[in-house]
């Protein structure tokens, strides 16, 4: 279930790309799975509808999701993760911001990678990664 927090700097429809993703990783939603039609997937998060379709263009875009005309839209059955350039920089610079506001805090490396470790368990990426790792 995708929840917004209207208070967060992350615009809504980002919210739900990266929810829907994380449910993708966490296995609750698996490959052929129906979404919701963007009116009741605005009606349920109470979102505009133009939110929800921007968010479902940017996941058609990465090629998690594919919308079928007249049938709705489903996660994509062939989904391969690619590492775009320009999205592997962003998630750089996320991952410099993170590092930099721990060290302000005190925390040591060693803590900074369990805690790295902790929240990639907790999304259980495991069958994710057996299934569409680089071999």
């Amino acid at each position: 279930m995708i929840n917004i927090d209207n208070k967060s700097n992350v615009p809504i429809y980002q919210q739900i790309v990266d929810q829907i993703k994380e449910e993708i990783l966490k296995g609750l939603l698996q490959s052929g799975d129906r979404l919701p039609s963007v009116r009741e997937m605005s009606s349920r998060i109470t979102a505009n509808p133009n939110t929800v379709s921007r968010a479902y263009t940017e996941l058609e875009r990465q090629k998690v999701i594919e919308t079928i005309r007249g049938k709705g839209t489903y996660v994509t059955s062939d989904y391969k993760p690619i590492m775009e350039a320009e999205r592997m920089e962003n998630l750089k610079d996320n991952i410099k911001k993170i590092i930099v506001e721990a060290k302000y805090m005190g925390i040591s490396k060693e803590k900074i990678v369990d805690m790295v470790n902790s929240v990639y368990e907790s999304i259980g990426s495991d069958s994710f990664d057996e299934k569409y790792s680089k071999k």
